[in-house]
């Protein structure tokens, strides 16, 4: 089969067929062999996709060139992050015109009793700046890069930090004295990103992960000591993931364990480099709670604040004293309408994050002389689709509060509040260069219905005045209970001003809605994901927005399941789906426990192994497992050689899979990053070449004129069947 150019034709993948037989049921998988990277065979198909999707998508580079550089003139290159103290120092970050990184540093605080950060701008001579790491020099001669721990120590002398440079995301811990400027000859090889200093200021914990990548033992190392790392706690349960941090009052070490629904937390004294762990509350299967720590006051003792879920769906508020976290007091009691997301304990107060109306949103608990808490005081703003969280605030005592605010038509904010007035002082919004204006957009909330009857809810940005019906681009993730909270962005910018409309639909799976909209979007009920983003795509044509000829449709990881799901239930609702790292072979994943995304995951998507229902629902929906011979929107998969999330195999398998039986003459492309990982590239600049690609793809299968003459002219000449 040729392409509509006639120019040149698509891979072929050879098909090897391998049986795989499980409940009785058979399934002959003909690309399986695609799965081994260091067959020179594999890495020459993937190469001859990657060739053969530059052919196709030739035309496109003129528009992929005008977004790129839209994206870089609106961008403001050398910049400086708003300074947050810690400590005797502000710290912040820098960016340089040219330059791919950041840049961190610090300078010393002149008036202890001063917490407004200073007002210094990029181009300022700052006094006593001190360049804690520039990712640059790390960077350089790296084909990828990622930088994962950059942890200071509580005296603000050593930094750790960890770094990436293949993208399987396995870091390589270093320390940096600050005060001399000397690297340590001490390197920790083959860890996590993360890295946490003890309150001695020379011991650090870290995490490693087994050969299914996931982490599973925590240790601590003694720098300087020439000693070994001490192995501190091993998880032994395979569904459990560990993490490791400490208390926002720097008294306690907390090492976290969780599956999906269950969690688990230790707790030690981070003064104490020999300190044993003890825990919290333990495990119950299905009961998630965390914690924070709350220094006693007032003839109050030590308290841990915990928040859990154990007759509580939407989570409930308690506090305990340290040396018995099962005598309970409740704070914020359960609510079917909020789910509560986090607490943060600080000197004088706590901030509850939770989410109501599909939305997140922050309250201030002063605290009281006897030990208590005052009335509770929402942190609102004036606009509908306007989200805040906390910013960072690594200060227990701290009087003001650092949080962060925006939409996806406002630019993201950086508030301090006082403490003790409420005075709210804007310090920063993220710049916007050439004249952007908020009132030339417009953003607004819609329900849709699902094929149930359930109301969905759905965003929606455009360029003020636009005419409708007109293109339009709906995103979709629903899995993990992760929520698609409004945010501004650059780039997206290029999209709305060539009058594509973007919607989000906040399908089940995700945390939206509270805990269980994402409850009904997982294990048996995973179809709702997709039948909710179906009822979005139908309610944008039905309302006007749009028409199938015009939408198009983006996701990624378990996003881009989606997409592979809605392109095999409804593909006549779409001109193009655009599938980010997609995990589009979720069965074959599943089944085998010796990859990521295997017994970690069963608690999302169930356990195809031991249950037969399960085994029968997951292939029902697989989207490698059910492409049939029918017509097919155009398809861009792109993936990353080194994705140890979600293998480069499985959109490689679906992708010749499509072109094997679909009936249509639609481009079916494949593009794989050869030295990236589960985030793609490395590099600012990298970053927006390739957003600039994919929307220019995005735009061109949407139907978008790019002729200057007037009439439509779609510029992936065969997006259109």
């Amino acid at each position: 089969m040729t392409d509509q150019t006639g120019t040149a034709p698509p891979p072929i993948a050879k098909r090897v067929d391998t049986r795989r037989e499980h409940h009785g049921d058979v399934f002959v998988d003909p690309y399986e062999w695609m799965r081994d990277k260091d067959n020179p065979e594999v890495i020459a198909y993937l190469e001859a996709e990657n060739a053969y999707t530059d052919h196709i998508t030739a035309d496109l580079e003129p528009l992929q060139q005008k977004i790129f550089d839209e994206i870089k003139a609106r961008t403001k290159e050398t910049d400086l992050s708003v300074p947050t103290r810690r400590g005797d120092w502000w710290y912040y970050a820098r960016t340089y015109e040219g330059k791919q990184y950041g840049i961190h540093c610090r300078c010393p605080v002149a008036n202890r009793n001063d917490w407004n950060p200073p007002q210094f701008d990029e181009h300022t001579e700052i006094p006593g700046e001190q360049l804690l790491l520039d990712e640059n020099e790390e960077a350089e001669g790296q084909d990828f890069f990622a930088l994962g721990a950059a942890s200071v120590s509580l005296d603000d002398n050593l930094l750790a930090y960890s770094v990436d440079v293949v993208g399987d995301e396995r870091y390589t811990l270093r320390f940096k004295n600050l005060r001399t400027g000397e690297r340590y000859p001490d390197e920790i090889a083959g860890i996590g990103p993360g890295a946490t200093w003890a309150a001695d200021n020379r011991t650090v914990y870290y995490v490693t992960v087994d050969a299914a990548w996931r982490p599973d033992t925590v240790w601590r190392y003694g720098l300087g000591s020439g000693q070994s790392s001490e192995r501190v706690y091993h998880e032994p349960d395979e569904r459990f993931w560990l993490a490791v941090g400490r208390t926002r009052s720097n008294a306690y070490v907390l090492i976290a364990a969780g599956s999906s629904i269950t969690s688990e937390i230790r707790y030690a004294d981070a003064g104490d480099p020999n300190a044993q762990f003890v825990v919290v509350l333990p495990r119950r299967e299905g009961v998630e709670y965390s914690v924070d720590h709350s220094p006693g006051r007032a003839g109050v003792p030590d308290r841990f604040l915990i928040l859990h879920n154990a007759d509580a769906v939407n989570f409930t508020l308690v506090e305990a004293p340290v040396d018995d976290p099962t005598r309970q007091r409740t704070l914020v009691p359960h609510r079917e309408d909020v789910r509560l997301d986090g607490v943060d304990a600080f000197a004088g107060h706590l901030v509850v994050s939770y989410r109501r109306e599909a939305l997140p949103r922050i309250q201030l608990w002063p605290a009281t002389f006897d030990g208590g808490y005052g009335e509770p005081e929402e942190i609102s703003f004036d606009t509908e689709l306007m989200s805040a969280g906390l910013g960072a605030n690594p200060n227990w005592d701290s009087p003001k509060l650092r949080i962060g605010a925006g939409s996806f038509i406002t630019p993201a904010r950086i508030y301090d509040i006082d403490l003790v007035t409420g005075e709210r002082t804007l310090l920063k919004e993220q710049p916007v260069l050439g004249g952007y204006r908020r009132e030339d957009y417009a953003e607004r909330r819609e329900w849709a219905y699902a094929e149930d009857g359930t109301r969905i809810p759905v965003s929606i940005v455009y360029r003020a005045g636009l005419d409708f019906p007109a293109p339009a681009l709906i995103y979709g993730y629903g899995a993990y209970e992760i929520c698609e909270d409004p945010r501004f962005s650059i780039a997206r910018l290029s999209l709305l001003d060539r009058g594509m409309v973007f919607v989000i639909a906040h399908v089940r799976g995700g945390g939206e809605m509270g805990r269980l909209w994402y409850e009904h979007g997982k294990l048996l009920s995973k179809k709702n994901t997709f039948t909710d983003f179906i009822g979005v795509a139908r309610h944008l044509v039905d309302s006007g927005v749009t028409r199938p000829d015009r939408l198009v449709a983006l996701g990624g990881s378990a996003g881009g399941l989606l997409m592979g799901a809605v392109a095999n239930m409804a593909p006549d609702l779409f001109a193009g789906i655009l599938a980010q790292v997609p995990f589009v072979d979720p069965l074959t994943t599943i089944l085998d426990p010796s990859l990521p995304l295997t017994v970690t995951e069963w608690d999302e998507w169930g356990n195809p192994l031991s249950s037969h229902d399960v085994y029968e629902y997951m292939k029902s929906y697989s989207p490698y497992e059910n492409v049939a011979p029918k017509r097919y929107p155009a398809i861009l998969a792109m993936t990353s050689l080194n994705d140890t999330r979600v293998y480069y195999v499985e959109p490689a398998k679906w992708v010749a899979a499509l072109r094997h039986v679909k009936t249509d003459d639609n481009p079916v492309l494949l593009k794989t990053q050869m030295n990236a990982g589960h985030g793609g590239i490395s590099g600012r600049y990298e970053r927006w070449k390739e957003t600039a690609f994919q929307y220019a793809w995005l735009l061109a299968a949407a139907g978008y004129d790019n002729s200057g003459g007037g009439q439509e002219d779609d510029l992936l000449s065969t997006a259109q069947g």
